[in-house]
């Protein structure tokens, strides 16, 4: 909850109540929904680091977003967050493509999936949007091999 509610990494997502009861109401609605999932991005030591949500199945597309991670997350965790992101929408729940929308003025975030392959496809009055397909992927996922060297596996 406390990277949820701080303010300075979550300026571009929907605000979060500080209220722990409002935040496990959410979460336990949110975990009963269909075509939705909800994660915490740990390390190996299962350190919080942060968390990612998959929403907005179209067809052969998933939408991921409200990413955010922790101030003291190690400087590769948005990259290994994000192979995880599509591993697991691509490989586990068999989707070829994502989509998704970020705040024009997230300029980081915005610059960092156009260099992992996503291809702004439009934009409104807030965001940019964005596609990336299963080949994008699979190119930058060898390209930051490194940052997982042990591959990617999903339990549970």
């Amino acid at each position: 909850m406390s990277v949820r509610t701080d303010r300075r990494r979550t300026s571009y997502i929907g605000e979060t109540s500080t209220d722990i009861n409002a935040q496990i109401d959410y979460i336990e609605r949110y975990i009963s929904s269909d075509g939705c999932a909800y994660f915490v991005i740990c390390d190996q030591a299962e350190n919080r680091l942060g968390t990612v949500r998959l929403y907005d199945a179209q067809g052969d597309s998933f939408s991921w977003g409200s990413w955010v991670l922790a101030p003291d997350a190690p400087r590769f965790a948005a990259i290994e967050s994000a192979m995880i992101v599509y591993a697991y929408g691509m490989d586990e729940l068999g989707f070829d493509n994502a989509h998704f929308a970020v705040d024009i003025g997230n300029e980081r975030v915005w610059r960092f999936h156009q260099r992992f392959g996503a291809r702004r496809v439009g934009k409104n009055e807030k965001e940019f949007l964005y596609e990336i397909d299963r080949d994008s992927v699979e190119r930058s996922v060898s390209r930051y091999a490194k940052y997982l060297p042990n591959g990617i596996v999903i339990e549970g």
